[in-house]
């Protein structure tokens, strides 16, 4: 009887072994992709690849998001100053 249950621990510990090292190479290779991107992303637009620089960079993009919307419902006044404010914090990062 203690045979059975020895041999049930062992499958289950290889079960739980295997998806552990499933998981750590799935996120691994999904750090790698993430960490690339941003240091691609980075370099590309000349700024540091800190948290506060991409925070900034995405709210810049969201203004100039705002600006596309806002030419859309052909609201041309609230898109020219959308798009200002977007360049601006833009050009705030990018040399």
């Amino acid at each position: 009887m203690q045979d059975a249950f020895d041999v049930i621990g062992q499958a289950f510990g290889q079960f739980i072994r295997y998806l552990v090292d499933a998981l750590l190479g799935f996120f691994g290779g999904l750090d790698d992709a993430a960490s690339g991107f941003l240091q691609g992303t980075s370099d590309t637009l000349g700024i540091a690849p800190s948290l506060l620089s991409l925070l900034v960079l995405a709210f810049g993009l969201w203004l100039l998001w705002k600006a596309l919307r806002a030419i859309l419902r052909q609201a041309i006044i609230v898109a020219l100053i959308w798009a200002f404010l977007g360049a601006t914090v833009l050009s705030w990062l990018i040399h």
